[in-house]
């Protein structure tokens, strides 16, 4: 695979942008922000050794998170919006950025992950690629929000070892009603597909810490269920019932949820034991399931 070929494109799709869904046409490499407030400058939020993800992305030893500042969604009920929405995070060169990979591979994290990456695309395969090149072994893990570009995803091969997206919606109007765009359900249904065909099940090495694969993460939302049955009865038919699934019960109303009623309030028991009810009706057995926050 001509790793270096691809990386080239994916920084020529920034002169007019086209790295996400999106598509907005900013000149990012002379230094035009996209809608995703981004030019041509990494901006990090925070590179740090974390234990709160799944059981085998943090293992014993954590997981190497790298926050990039900016997102290419608006979600109104963001947690870390400061970060997504307001951008907070320092300036990073990508020679920093590669030094922090190998940074936190010395602190023996079980992987690199890279969180909200999406409009970052070019700047992280370069700095995968780079890594690698001066001794970075562990996986590298996308952390996405699943509303990913195919043709980046298709161009990202062979650098991403695991797939962490969201599957947040399955009705456009609500996409559009809460993250702003009106066509996430196609989109994250391609790319999902994308994913898995790239890197398959989840698969683990002999500790059970994920090496490579695909992990879909959803969030239950107050008063959003059948979104959540859909979501998931996508996942068992169209994919595979093997998929693993995290069944998200964390949310709490954040950034603008409170200009919405329905998610102006927290998860109920009886909303997230309905969720898993969920994924027993369509087979989906492999994952992790939260405890309730309250």
């Amino acid at each position: 695979m001509n790793f270096e070929k691809n990386i080239e494109t994916l920084f020529s799709m920034q002169d007019a942008c086209v790295i996400c869904p999106k598509k907005c046409k900013a000149k990012r490499n002379a230094g035009q922000k996209g809608l995703c407030k981004t030019a041509d400058k990494i901006f990090i939020a925070s590179a740090n050794v974390h234990t709160g993800e799944e059981p085998p992305i943090s293992g014993s030893r954590g997981s190497g998170t790298i926050f990039f500042s900016n997102c290419t969604l608006s979600c109104v009920f963001c947690q870390n919006y400061p970060i997504s929405s307001l951008g907070n995070g320092n300036e990073f060169s990508l020679e920093e950025l590669v030094d922090k990979m190998l940074l936190l591979q010395d602190k023996g994290v079980h992987n690199i992950n890279f969180v909200t990456p999406t409009h970052y695309s070019a700047h992280v395969a370069k700095a995968v690629y780079l890594a690698k090149k001066k001794g970075l072994t562990i996986p590298i893990l996308s952390n996405n929000s699943g509303y990913e570009s195919v043709e980046t995803l298709k161009l990202l091969e062979g650098l991403i070892d695991i797939y962490l997206p969201d599957i947040k919606y399955a009705d456009n109007e609500i996409a559009l009603k809460y993250s702003g765009v009106k066509d996430y359900v196609e989109v994250n249904r391609a790319a999902l597909k994308e994913m898995q065909r790239q890197v398959g099940n989840l698969e683990f090495d002999e500790n059970g810490i994920a090496k490579s694969g695909l992990l879909i993460r959803h969030m239950v939302m107050p008063e959003n269920l059948e979104n959540t049955r859909a979501s998931l009865e996508f996942i068992s038919l169209r994919l595979s019932p093997q998929t693993y699934v995290s069944l998200m019960a964390q949310y709490h109303p954040a950034n603008k949820s409170y200009n919405f009623k329905e998610l102006s309030r927290g998860l109920t028991k009886e909303e997230y034991d309905k969720a898993a009810e969920y994924l027993k009706l369509y087979g989906l057995e492999n994952g992790w399931m939260q405890e309730l926050e309250n």
